[in-house]
């Protein structure tokens, strides 16, 4: 069978088109849009001009199922609806716009799905998994293939950059709000004392670093480990704030060039947190995991 899943993010909204039989499933295609919904909240409203955007991508990628004569289109949201004070008004719109229905994930199934995707699927047995959204991070402790712990937190790439910085790239005062915000939201996590060594890292601000890793450090293409001292060194690199820097973002990640240094800042800060020494960026996770879930009933 074949379906298209829809990760309706803070930052991209995402479709994947996917084949699956049986407990088996392989990727097809995927799409990206930049919407930034993130960015058309005010006083914890998604405006009528973020919901449009909504409706109009949603639209698009079912035009584009129906060209494939792909007849079934599941779409979920994560923080972009969830940490709105309207979801239900902004869910109810885009159904009486679109005639697609959203289901707007908690927290806790966001994390949960993650680690379904990009953990169960062959990762290391005991870690953490962090899943850095445009609007979230979700933060999941597991030991033998488990989760011991997990939690989602208000915080992600895109929110960070919209609330602490003016410009393209934070000032050293805005990088030091932002770390000390992000401390004071893992001082909430309920996996707060855990250590551990692995991290998967779930999300396109973790992809982005590690493609920016593989071009600052002459790595392999196919590359997908960094190491702490790596991801470190990459933030003295975006520190310098210059057209050297400028030119090596958009050269690896040229759609993240304002959101890589608020979720680095995410990433580092947790590694600091839980004593972590080596992350892999996964090729899977949410959408891969609510395929599993929800769709294979796996």
């Amino acid at each position: 069978m074949i379906c298209g899943i829809v990760d309706l993010g803070s930052n991209t909204i995402r479709l994947s088109i996917y084949h699956w039989e049986g407990q088996d499933f392989r990727l097809l295609l995927n799409k990206k849009t930049m919407a930034g919904l993130a960015g058309y909240v005010q006083g914890g409203v998604l405006s009528d001009s973020g919901i449009l955007v909504a409706c109009r991508t949603l639209s698009s990628y079912r035009a584009l199922l129906d060209n494939f004569q792909v007849s079934k289109m599941h779409v979920f949201a994560t923080a972009s609806l969830r940490n709105i004070s309207n979801t239900g008004e902004a869910v109810e719109t885009i159904r009486d716009v679109t005639g697609i229905p959203v289901e707007v994930l908690s927290g806790d199934a966001e994390a949960a799905l993650s680690f379904k995707g990009a953990v169960l699927p062959g990762g290391v047995s005991t870690g953490l998994l962090a899943d850095i959204g445009g609007g979230s991070f979700e933060l999941v402790s597991y030991e033998d293939m488990s989760i011991t712990s997990a939690c989602s937190l208000p915080v992600g790439s895109l929110s960070l950059y919209t609330r602490f910085v003016n410009g393209l790239f934070p000032t050293p005062e805005e990088r030091k709000a932002m770390r000390a915000y992000v401390e004071e939201q893992l001082d909430r996590a309920r996996t707060a004392g855990v250590r551990r060594s692995r991290l998967c890292g779930v999300g396109g601000t973790i992809r982005a670093l590690n493609k920016l890793s593989v071009d600052v450090f002459h790595k392999p293409p196919e590359s997908r480990s960094m190491t702490a001292e790596e991801l470190r060194e990459l933030y003295k690199l975006l520190k310098k704030d210059g057209r050297d820097t400028l030119r090596q973002i958009l050269h690896a990640a040229p759609d993240r060039v304002h959101t890589l240094v608020p979720g680095l800042v995410i990433l580092n800060t947790v590694i600091k947190a839980y004593g972590v020494e080596q992350v892999t960026a996964s090729a899977s996770g949410v959408r891969e995991g609510y395929l599993m879930d929800r769709v294979m009933k796996l």
